[in-house]
């Protein structure tokens, strides 16, 4: 007996998605938490089913893709025995569970996000009744520390915070409002052995308002559902928190005023101030101290977030040989090898290298950002990966930067590799050039303001041929006249308006 595939919006491991390179599965990683052994597991099925690799996703899932043949149930019992897959095919359509791939291993954090992780998705696997839930219904646990999830697009996102000398988690909520800036501060913390009844809570109120048929419908398929801020914004947030407390045996805590990022992110950790703001945004990428003395953690350049099969098995000998055999898979599609005493590093650095991985921050690579491009997606105007990765080869050979630029490639307005806004954006397009159609990209850049999904658009038509002249110009540009030495691309660029920006980029022989 074999599994059904559905043309849906939501893929799972349980059932296959129509893709336009083939039928896709996707693989649930709590916390992007895996253990070697499951790596080659994965490897396996994705030489088995797929063609040999497998992809990284903006939520640390991981997707098998251009799959040819069924998965039988038979493997599928297999999977879940090793933890892979869920014990409740019904519930394994929904999202996964973020979390910072640096917990318990973060010097800076303030409570060690797995716990929760493990207990609400436990939580998930023991009640069917949740199957109706929106494939989207999504939560994330930010544990406070330099490798942030919390800007990550979800339905509800908790973050530690420090208040006095407890910890709790500020309970943030995604209203729909902009795709830029999703959240909204609801004032309300919670003590950590609080998070799952309110996680719940939510579920049960979700639910409870849910408009479904007298037919029987698989969750799967409901690609339709309202999302959870649909219903927050047609109850209301005060009514649905009324609803949400008669599932809790105490009422909401809140806080007044609301506290601001700046004064709420600050905290001290082994009596040290620290604000998490100053923080390197790539602490996922190179070789960083663990809280643990005596071990480092190395992140992982995977480019575009693709993984063949040959290098998932040696990165699963590097944290067996090196390491105690955890990966941790990064929502920005790259990953960690962790509990590397330091002097293994230079060693499983070398490995890395071996594997044509790379592992420094200053990497084109490193944040480098790719839809799944139309060679997979049909919404897709241009093929984002691999123009992705000509253009890192191009730019290895002409320059080389001193700390990364985040530069995302996507086919279309949906943005689903990546949410937040980047340095570089490139949106493609079809552009009209001597008679013939060819792909290109709208160029944006900076943050512009909070209505601008991509930042400020620098240029409208740029065929791929003449964008990888124009990005070496670019970042030429911004590395000769930023204002300091730690000054992002996106920094730099907002101290411009658009037409000064032009001109400096213009200079020398770059076509626009």
């Amino acid at each position: 007996m074999s599994l059904p595939y559905h043309s849906v919006s939501c893929p799972g491991l349980f059932y296959g998605t129509s893709a336009r390179d083939g039928i896709l599965s996707r693989i649930r990683i709590p916390g992007g938490i895996l253990a070697s052994q499951q790596c080659r597991v994965i490897a396996d099925l994705a030489d088995e089913f797929g063609t040999g690799y497998v992809h990284i996703t903006n939520r640390a899932n991981l997707q098998v893709r251009e799959i040819r043949k069924e998965m039988t149930a038979d493997v599928l019992r297999v999977l879940q025995e090793i933890g892979i897959a869920s014990s409740l095919p019904e519930v394994d359509h929904l999202r996964n569970i973020m979390g910072s791939p640096t917990a318990g291993i973060d010097p800076y954090e303030l409570i060690d996000t797995r716990p929760f992780i493990r207990e609400w998705d436990n939580y998930i696997a023991a009640h069917a009744e949740l199957g109706p839930l929106s494939p989207k219904f999504s939560v994330a646990f930010d544990g406070g520390g330099s490798v942030s999830i919390g800007d990550r697009l979800n339905d509800i996102a908790l973050t530690a915070v420090m208040v006095g000398t407890n910890v709790y988690f500020r309970l943030k909520l995604n209203l729909g409002v902009s795709q830029v800036e999703p959240f909204i501060d609801t004032g309300i913390l919670l003590k950590p052995e609080e998070c799952l009844e309110v996680v719940a809570g939510f579920a049960k109120v979700y639910l409870q308002h849910l408009a479904v048929g007298s037919e029987k419908i698989i969750p799967h398929r409901k690609s339709r559902q309202p999302r959870l801020w649909q219903v927050l914004n047609d109850l209301g947030i005060e009514r649905f928190f009324q609803e949400v407390e008669h599932h809790l045996p105490y009422r909401l805590r809140r806080v007044y005023p609301i506290w601001g990022d700046d004064q709420i992110r600050q905290h001290r950790c082994k009596d040290v101030a620290y604000n998490i703001s100053t923080i390197n945004r790539y602490q996922h990428i190179g070789v960083h101290s663990q809280r643990q003395k005596g071990l480092s953690y190395i992140g992982v350049v995977l480019p575009v977030g693709k993984l063949e099969t040959w290098q998932t098995r040696g990165l699963a000998d590097i944290a067996e040989t090196y390491g105690t055999g955890t990966l941790r898979l990064t929502p920005w599609q790259n990953l960690l090898i962790s509990d590397i005493p330091h002097q293994s590093v230079p060693q499983a650095q070398s490995q890395i290298e071996n594997l044509g991985l790379h592992w420094s921050a200053t990497n084109i690579r490193s944040a480098l950002v790719a839809c799944a491009g139309n060679t997979g997606c049909a919404s897709s105007a241009t093929d984002t990966k691999g123009h992705a990765l000509a253009l890192a080869n191009y730019l290895d050979s002409c320059l080389t930067l001193d700390q990364p630029v985040n530069i995302h490639f996507t086919g279309c307005e949906k943005s689903c590799a990546q949410h937040s806004r980047s340095d570089i954006a490139l949106l493609g397009v079809t552009i009209e050039q001597e008679g013939k159609t060819v792909e290109g990209y709208k160029v944006y850049v900076g943050d512009g303001n909070s209505n601008e999904k991509f930042g400020r658009e620098v240029y409208s038509l740029v065929s791929f041929p003449e964008l990888s002249l124009l990005l070496e110009r670019m970042l030429q540009i911004y590395m000769a006249k930023r204002a300091t030495p730690n000054e992002s691309f996106g920094e730099f660029a907002n101290r411009y308006a658009i037409e000064d920006l032009q001109r400096l980029f213009e200079q020398g022989d770059v076509r626009h």
